[in-house]
């Protein structure tokens, strides 16, 4: 089957753009492996080009600094999980926000290269001049808020109580979040990081859910 010239000009005209994607993902995938390994600072830009199999100025090319490869890791990160969470265009709210936790630690436990750079590069991004600074702040507001909304959510439509100190709450769910990340990538066989998130969420929920109507 033949087709009208101008799209098989077009096929060509993307091809270079496609193989510049392909490079482009190729690099991100190596750098996320090499920062999981030895964090931000000490990732190599020659040894990621090598992974890569690019030259460094190739890698430069795409990338014109350690700075620029990490913001497109953390993009990749973010793009990723917001796809998993949000993916269908809805907002888990009230226990669903907390339950959909526990799906994305179930996922993250199949990916540790990536649990690994997002407990290297926040360690490191708490220092003001880091290039991952900005991100973390936002990380830590955005998921704050979420999980402040999810639980307002619930108070609204009677399925958590209305005492429930929503900032507490949201806060404490991070840390148990972050700390079991960390943990787990210290002894992985050791801690199931799936079963101590249902746990704390668990817990929640016996503590604040509302009670049934005449229950």
């Amino acid at each position: 089957m033949s087709f009208p010239p101008r799209y098989t000009l077009e096929s060509h005209k993307r091809r270079p753009r496609r193989r510049a994607e392909e490079t482009q993902q190729q690099i991100v995938d190596s750098a996320v492996e090499h920062i999981a390994d030895v964090g931000f600072h000490k990732m190599s830009i020659a040894e990621v080009a090598a992974a890569s199999g690019i030259s460094q100025s190739g890698l430069l090319h795409h990338f014109p600094s350690k700075a620029a490869l990490l913001t497109a890791v953390l993009e990749r990160r973010e793009r990723d999980d917001n796809e998993f969470l949000f993916g269908d265009g809805t907002v888990p709210l009230g226990w669903d926000a907390f339950d959909a936790l526990v799906s994305l630690g179930a996922r993250n436990a199949t990916r540790p290269e990536w649990v690994g750079v997002f407990v290297r590069v926040s360690a490191e991004a708490t220092e003001s001049d880091h290039p991952a600074h900005d991100w973390l702040r936002r990380h830590y507001t955005s998921t704050r808020r979420w999980l402040t909304d999810a639980l307002e959510h619930g108070k609204s439509d009677g399925t958590i109580r209305a005492d429930v100190p929503v900032e507490l709450v949201a806060d404490n769910t991070i840390a148990v979040l972050d700390g079991l990340q960390q943990q787990w990538l210290l002894d992985r066989p050791g801690i199931d990081m799936v079963r101590r998130i249902r746990a704390h969420v668990d817990g929640l929920k016996a503590a604040w859910s509302a009670p049934h109507p005449g229950g």
